[in-house]
């Protein structure tokens, strides 16, 4: 019990035994010297007989190496229940050296008794020696008992106690992503490895730039899938970067499929190494909702800040681009039902285009509010309701856009058992708004002929995902797992998703991927992983010095396992996540924070062996800017045959009456 009463118990043995250690040294001293004592007429008859007989009855006080070892013991003893103030600034080495040279010195200088040859001062020099000696061992024990080594002062960012156990045995299926890695337990390294085992269940890779997600997972992702034979659909936001390294792995495991897959690329940089595909294939069109979906999709990904508003003039867009997409899907089956054509149609003058529009029965509904604004003379609440989309559509006319999106190399149906396809979509990083609202149509498009039942196994990769628009992404991961789609999405923060696809839906992605793999983030991304990691048992240490004693306690408590502040310090290769099982598989270690451990130089080597994506076509400007002339003819001619059809109808002659006149009266008021 710690009362003052055993507390004073306590310090009177410990005087009590080194006390005694002195004392033990003083019977060796007067035994081993007793010529130098008995010349000096410092012997005692009484005292004589008591230590002869101690020297000859103990055997350790029986030798002069038995009688320093015997007193040394009560001294260490004595020092070990010391109980007063610590230093913790102290300075190790000199007082380890201080003890070893009192040690030497009490030990070594026992040879001088043997020397001695009746000489009394070589006694003296003995006692003298030995004496310094113990009181050396004496002073550097007693400073070596107040040392107090702290656990924090070699662990100042608490490396050993936020560290935990991870999965060290290897989980694979036919399906999963596995890579080796090493991180550090208690102070350790250990092997381990990062299972994605359900990749169905959507994965969530985030990581600032430079933090090594391409080169660590999205490399191992696209060479491990297309080992395993799956359909693969790649959006290369910096290409070609990805998809050469999807098109020399699909040489190396083409053999592992069961019919040989089409390698396809879609790129509006370099047209000599592009494959041309319509994003309006009417035959995915079956119904004006169809129709409906493509226009929403495209003009959002136009204008990424309607995503997060719906409002009168965002919804006229829609509705707009709708009658444009309808119309051409029916006009003569489908014959001109591209983007191009239906960008070069916009540019229509109102006064022509909507009595065109208004052949097909369907998309009468739609437009019939554009036509009563024309009709009243509405010319401003008609250019605010469509004046935006226009804009937007018309930033999209360029020759080489046309040339790719006016093309029908291969369909978009991705995951085909009897025509499987590896598919590539380059994007630019100077251009990605055009880019982007082009690929998320064929994205959206795609989506539809994938999510179905009996198509073979699949797997989506969106590096820099929020640069494009995909609708109902979230439902693509809770739906297409029996599907077996593997989805899954480059973030560089949370933030940039929230951004571009509003708040509500940046946190429904966030909590609905099965799998998450953080490189460093910062922000509410770490807190975020932080939070989703979750806590362990931590050792914790609580010193209190004061001018007397010291006191030391350390208790156990949970505390986050992946601190926010260390999720921000990762260094590239570091990664820090959750990963998700199945019930025939389960695995119980899910979180880890690990060192992807990738073989550079086989990698470096890899790279210097690949060949670049080969030119599908020899394609000139003279054919691009020729392809771009025609549709633009063929929108023309469009108008003009229909316009003939239609100008002697008594709907057209009283359309044109009311322009005329709200332009007389406009002119009027002015």
């Amino acid at each position: 019990m710690q009362n003052g009463e055993n507390t004073q118990a306590l310090r009177s043995i410990l005087d009590f035994l080194r006390l005694g250690s002195v004392v033990v040294m003083l019977i060796h001293f007067y035994a081993s010297c007793f010529p130098l004592f008995a010349g000096s007429g410092l012997s005692v008859d009484i005292l004589d007989r008591f230590v002869y007989d101690l020297c000859h009855r103990l055997p350790f006080l029986s030798t002069p190496m038995a009688s320093k070892s015997s007193a040394l013991l009560l001294l260490a003893v004595s020092m070990l229940g010391s109980k007063g103030r610590k230093d913790e600034k102290m300075r190790i080495p000199p007082v380890v050296i201080a003890l070893s040279v009192g040690l030497l010195l009490l030990y070594s200088s026992t040879a001088m008794l043997h020397l001695q040859n009746g000489h009394n001062w070589v006694l003296r020099a003995y006692i003298f020696v030995s004496s310094v000696a113990f009181l050396t061992v004496l002073y550097s024990g007693s400073r070596l008992s107040r040392y107090l080594r702290l656990r924090f002062q070699d662990d100042i960012f608490n490396e050993k106690s936020e560290s935990f156990p991870q999965c060290e045995e290897l989980h694979e299926n036919e399906f999963s992503v596995n890579l080796p890695a090493r991180y550090q337990f208690r102070g350790k390294m250990r092997s381990s490895f990062i299972n994605l085992l359900c990749v169905f269940r959507g994965t969530l890779i985030l990581g600032s730039p430079g933090s090594g997600k391409t080169y660590f997972f999205f490399s191992e992702i696209i060479r491990q899938h297309l080992m395993k034979g799956f359909c693969m659909f790649v959006f290369d936001f910096k290409f070609p970067t990805l998809s050469q390294m999807a098109y020399n792995y699909l040489r190396e495991y083409a053999g592992n499929f069961s019919v040989n897959p089409q390698f396809v690329v879609i790129n509006f940089d370099d047209l000599n190494r592009t494959h041309r595909v319509n994003a309006l294939p009417p035959d995915l069109m079956p119904d004006i909702t169809d129709a409906t979906e493509s226009s929403r999709t495209f003009m959002l990904a136009l204008n990424k800040e309607w995503a997060k508003k719906s409002d009168f003039f965002v919804e006229s867009a829609i509705t707009f681009c709708t009658a444009l997409f309808w119309f051409l899907k029916k006009y003569e089956g489908g014959r001109y039902c591209t983007l191009p054509h239906a960008i070069e149609l916009s540019q229509i003058e109102y006064t022509k285009l909507f009595p065109v529009l208004a052949i097909e029965p369907e998309i009468s509904v739609l437009i019939n509010p554009f036509i009563s604004a024309l009709k009243r003379g509405a010319n401003e609440q008609l250019e605010g309701q469509i004046a935006s989309a226009k804009i937007a559509i018309a930033r999209l006319a360029s020759p080489s856009l046309y040339y790719v999106l006016s093309g029908n190399d291969f369909d978009l149906d991705l995951n085909n058992p009897k025509a499987p396809k590896v598919i590539c979509a380059g994007s630019n990083p100077a251009k990605r708004q055009i880019y982007g609202a082009v690929l998320s149509l064929y994205v959206e498009r795609m989506l539809k002929l994938v999510n179905q039942e009996g198509k073979a196994k699949s797997s989506l990769i969106f590096d820099e995902f929020p640069t494009i628009y995909v609708p109902n992404i979230d439902a693509l991961i809770a739906t297409a797992r029996s599907n077996k789609v593997a989805t899954t999405l480059g973030v560089q923060d949370m933030s940039q998703l929230v951004q571009n696809y509003g708040k509500e839906n940046a946190d429904v992605i966030m909590n609905i991927a099965g799998n998450i793999v953080s490189g460093q983030v910062m922000g509410d991304s770490a807190r975020q992983l932080s939070d989703r990691i979750g806590k362990i048992m931590q050792e914790r240490e609580s010193i209190s010095i004061n001018s007397s004693e010291t006191s030391l306690s350390r208790s156990t408590q949970l505390e986050t396992a992946v601190p926010p502040s260390k999720i921000a310090m990762l260094s590239s290769g570091q990664f820090v996540g959750l990963i998700a099982d199945e019930p025939s598989h389960p695995i119980k270690l899910k979180a880890f924070h690990a060192e992807v451990a990738k073989d550079h130089n086989a990698a470096r080597a890899r790279e210097k062996t690949q060949v670049p994506i080969p030119a599908i076509r020899d394609v000139s400007k003279a054919d691009v800017d020729a392809n771009f002339r025609r549709i633009k003819q063929d929108v023309h001619n469009l108008i003009e045959r229909e316009m003939e059809k239609i100008k002697s109808s008594p709907e057209y002659q009283a359309m044109q009456a009311a322009v005329a006149d709200s332009g007389k009266k406009s002119s009027v008021s002015m």
